[in-house]
């Protein structure tokens, strides 16, 4: 799977999931490191990655532009912040989400859960 590393999570994430076999690169080795977020969902939309991020605001981009790419994978405030441990919970659940990044989804990892979104998000209900 081919992945964009937010800004808001360290470029760790992005050399752990390539140890593993996935495509995955940081924002900074893009170039769009101090970029907007409206770049960054460019870049990975053109890319054809699936942006994995802290930032709840690439959501409401895909909900602006009610379009079903790119995915997106969102770390929320209260889940472990530390890069060796967001790969582990994302390695983890991989194989559940994988169809659903896929087909495009908003897929948010949360203290106690994971819920997926398909995409667009105007319209669609919690899956």
């Amino acid at each position: 799977m081919k992945f964009l590393i937010d800004n808001a999570l360290s470029p760790d994430v992005a050399t752990a999931l390539n140890r593993v076999g996935h495509d995955a690169v940081h924002v900074r080795d893009r170039g769009i490191r101090d970029s907007d977020d409206e770049t960054v969902f460019d870049c990975a939309a053109r890319e054809g990655r699936v942006i994995v991020t802290a930032d709840t605001d690439f959501g409401q981009i895909l909900a602006r532009r009610n379009v079903n790419r790119p995915s997106l994978i969102i770390f929320r405030r209260r889940t472990e912040r530390r890069p060796e441990r967001q790969v582990a919970l994302l390695l983890r659940n991989l194989p559940g989400i994988v169809d659903a990044l896929a087909d495009g989804s908003v897929v948010t990892f949360e203290q106690i859960r994971i819920r997926i979104r398909g995409l667009p998000l105007a319209g669609s209900a919690d899956r």
